[in-house]
C-alpha cells in the first residue's frame, strides 16, 4: 500500500511538472500571483528608496486650480499661462521642461494665447511635449511624413502608407519635440511598465522618456518597455506657487530652485482624471509615473526582469523536495514547515535581487509548491486512513474494537511494525473431553455450543485488556503485554483467567444435562516472547512465539485433575498481592529438565 502511494507522489510530480512547464512557458496562469505578490514587495521596496533628487513635479493640484481662478479662470487655462511658466523656469536653467499635458487642439477663441505658448517653446530647446498614439481613427498624415524630431522609426515590415492616429501638438511640426505618454497596463490593468516605443503597423514611436533619454545620451534598455523601479514619489511643487511667485515684482522663491533639474509639469488633482493603478496605489498620479520612468532612465536603475520560464527549475526543485519528504515518510506538518521555509528563502532571494535591480517572478512558484504539497498531504492522509482502517480491521480480531480505535488514534499500534521482544503473560484455555462431547452431539449443536462459549470467554479477555491470539480447535490462546506494553500484564491475565472459570460455571448452568461434564483447563505463564505479524503476504496473524508460550501450553495440559486454572512461578510473582495462590506442586513438563512450580490463583477473601 505504501509503495502504491509513493508511486502516486512521483506520478503527480510528473503531472505537476508538466502543468508548471505549460504555465511558465506558455499559459502564464500563475502570472496574476506573481503580479499581486510582487506588488507587495515593490511597494515595500519603494518606501526604502528616497525620492529622486533631479526630477521635480510641478503639480497642477487642487490648490492650483483654486488659486488660479482669478487670473486664469477654470481649467483649462489659457495657454499663455504655460508660456509664462516656461519663461520663468527657463531663467533658472533647468535641464529639461517636460509637459505631461496634451496641447492637441487649438483654442479657437484665444489663438493669441496659443501663439504665446508656441513662441515660448520655440525660444527654448529643452521643452518636451506629450503626445499619444490613439486606438481609433486615421492619422492626418503619412507616418513617413512625420517630422524627424519625433524620432519615428520604420521597421523592416512597416507599411509605407501607414497613417497612425497620433495626438500631436497643434503647434508647427518644428516644435514637436517629445514623445508618447501612452499608459501601459499589464493584464490586470495595473501599470508596472512604461513604453519606450509604441508599435503600430511596423512603425516605432518613441515615448517621451525615451526621447528625452536619447537627447540626454542616457543608455536605453534593448526592449520596447522598461519595468519601473519605484521609489518614494518625486518632490511636488504646486503649479500656482511657481506661477504666482513669478508674477511678483520681487519673487520670493529661490532663483536656483530648478537649476539643473528635470521639471515635469502635470496634473495630480483628482478632478482632472489623470490617475492610474500602479503597484504603489490604485489611484496614482500619471505625472508621477512619467517622472519615475524619466528618473529610472536618468539613473539607469530600471528593474531588469527575469523571464518567468527561468523560474521553472526552482519550481521543479520545490516539487522534488516535497515528493522526497513525503516518500521518506515525514509527517505533513513537518513537510509544511519545509515548504514554508522554502517559501521564506524564495522571498528573501526575491527581496535581495530587487535591491540589486532584478525583479524575479517567483511568487507563483511558492503557490505551485503549496498546491503540490496539499495534494501530497491528501495522498498521505488517504494512505494513513487506509493504513488505520487496515490496522483496525486486523486488530479487531485480537482486541476489543473500542480499544483498537483508541490505540490506532494514538498511533500506538502499527501493522507494519517489526518484530519486538516483550514481557507478556500467555494464557491457554482448552475444553476437556471435547472429543467425547463431539460424539454425543450433532455437528450443528457443537458449533453452536463453541460459538456461545468462545463469545463469553473472548469478551472477558478483551475486558481485561488481553489480546486474542487465535482459536486452536476448541482452545483459546491469548496474551497480555502487547501490542501495547502493560506493566501489570500478569495481574490482568490472572484476573481474566479467574473470571473465565467463574463464567464457565454460569455457562454450564444454561446447558443441557448431556453437557454436565463440560469443563476447561487454563494455563498461564509470564516471561519474554517475540510478538509480531507472522504469516504470508495474503494472511497475517498477530501472535507471540517463544519458550514462554510453549510453557503456558504445557501448564494448561497439567490442569486436569489438579485445578481449573494453573499459573507458573513467574506469573505468581508478577501478579503481586492481588490474589491468593495455592501451591499445587512441582511438575515436570515436556521440554524442561527442571520441574515447574504450579499455583492455583484465587480471589482475595472479602
Amino acid at each position: 500500500m505504501r509503495a502504491m502511494f509513493r508511486i502516486s507522489y512521483l506520478h503527480w510530480l510528473v503531472i505537476f511538472a508538466l502543468l508548471a512547464g505549460l504555465d511558465y512557458a506558455w499559459l502564464d496562469g500563475g502570472m496574476p500571483i506573481d503580479q499581486v505578490a510582487g506588488d507587495l514587495l515593490l511597494r515595500q521596496h519603494a518606501r526604502q528608496r528616497p525620492p529622486p533628487r533631479d526630477v521635480v513635479v510641478l503639480d497642477i493640484d487642487q490648490k492650483s486650480l483654486e488659486e488660479m481662478i482669478k487670473l486664469a479662470g477654470n481649467w483649462p487655462w489659457p495657454r499663455s499661462v504655460h508660456g509664462e511658466l516656461i519663461e520663468a523656469l527657463a531663467r533658472q536653467r533647468p535641464r529639461a521642461i517636460v509637459f505631461d499635458v496634451m496641447f492637441s487642439e487649438r483654442d479657437l477663441y484665444r489663438e493669441d494665447m496659443d501663439i504665446y505658448l508656441a513662441n515660448a517653446i520655440k525660444a527654448q530647446r529643452n521643452v518636451y511635449l506629450a503626445m499619444a498614439v490613439t486606438s481609433q481613427g486615421i492619422g492626418s498624415r503619412l507616418n513617413s511624413e512625420l517630422p524627424a524630431s519625433l524620432g519615428v522609426v520604420r521597421g523592416p515590415v512597416a507599411d509605407a502608407k501607414a497613417r497612425t492616429p497620433v495626438l500631436v501638438p497643434m503647434f508647427d511640426p518644428s516644435l514637436w519635440r517629445g514623445g508618447m505618454i501612452n499608459f501601459l497596463p499589464d493584464s490586470d490593468q495595473v501599470g508596472r511598465h512604461y513604453y519606450l516605443y509604441v508599435e503600430d503597423q511596423g512603425w516605432r514611436f518613441p515615448s517621451l522618456p525615451a526621447s528625452l533619454a536619447a537627447d540626454m545620451k542616457w543608455p536605453l534598455p534593448a526592449a520596447d518597455r522598461l519595468l519601473l523601479n519605484w521609489r518614494q514619489p518625486p518632490p511636488h511643487v504646486s503649479y500656482s506657487d511657481i506661477y504666482l511667485d513669478a508674477q511678483r515684482e520681487h519673487p520670493q522663491r529661490p532663483q536656483n530652485e530648478f537649476t539643473g533639474k528635470i521639471v515635469v509639469i502635470g496634473a495630480a488633482a483628482p478632478g482632472l482624471a489623470d490617475l492610474r493603478a500602479t503597484p504603489l496605489d490604485k489611484i496614482y498620479p500619471g505625472v508621477n509615473i512619467l517622472a519615475t520612468a524619466i528618473d529610472n532612465l536618468r539613473a539607469g536603475d530600471w528593474l531588469r526582469e527575469a523571464p518567468r520560464l527561468a523560474i521553472l527549475p526552482w519550481v521543479l526543485l520545490l516539487f522534488a523536495g516535497v515528493a522526497w519528504a513525503f516518500q521518506r515518510g515525514l509527517s505533513a506538518p513537518m513537510v509544511a514547515g519545509g515548504v514554508l521555509g522554502a517559501g521564506g528563502i524564495t522571498l528573501a532571494i526575491a527581496w535581495w535581487q530587487l535591491g540589486r535591480g532584478w525583479w524575479l517572478p517567483v511568487y507563483s512558484a511558492i503557490a505551485w509548491s503549496w498546491a503540490y504539497y496539499l495534494l501530497c498531504a491528501l495522498l498521505a492522509y488517504l494512505a494513513e486512513r487506509e493504513r488505520r482502517e487496515a490496522a483496525i480491521s486486523m486488530f479487531k480480531r485480537f482486541l476489543d474494537p473500542r480499544v483498537v480505535s483508541d490505540l490506532v488514534s494514538r498511533g500506538e499500534i502499527d501493522t507494519t511494525a517489526n518484530a519486538q521482544s516483550r514481557e507478556v503473560t500467555v494464557l491457554f484455555s482448552d475444553i476437556r473431553g471435547f472429543t467425547t462431547l463431539s460424539e454425543m452431539s450433532t455437528p450443528e449443536d457443537i458449533v453452536s455450543l463453541l460459538n456461545r462459549y468462545f463469545s463469553t470467554q473472548v469478551e472477558i479477555v478483551f475486558r481485561h485488556g488481553g489480546t486474542l491470539d487465535k482459536f486452536i480447535g476448541d482452545a483459546i490462546m491469548a496474551f497480555w503485554g502487547a501490542p501495547v506494553a502493560d506493566p501489570d500484564h500478569a495481574r490482568h491475565a490472572v484476573a481474566a483467567a479467574i473470571e473465565m472459570g467463574e463464567a464457565l460455571q454460569r455457562f454450564k448452568a444454561e446447558l443441557d444435562a448431556q453437557y454436565v461434564n463440560f469443563d476447561i483447563g487454563i494455563g498461564l505463564n509470564s516471561g519474554p516472547a517475540v510478538v509480531a505479524f507472522i504469516g504470508s503476504t495474503d494472511r497475517l496473524d498477530y501472535t507471540a512465539i517463544g519458550d514462554t508460550v510453549n510453557l503456558a501450553s504445557r501448564i494448561e495440559g497439567e490442569t486436569k485433575g489438579v485445578a481449573r486454572v494453573l499459573v507458573s512461578e513467574t506469573t505468581r510473582q508478577a501478579a503481586g498481592d492481588d490474589f491468593v495462590f495455592r501451591f499445587c506442586g512441582e511438575r515436570h513438563v515436556k521440554g524442561r529438565e527442571q520441574g515447574v512450580k504450579l499455583y492455583e490463583p484465587g480471589r482475595l477473601p472479602e
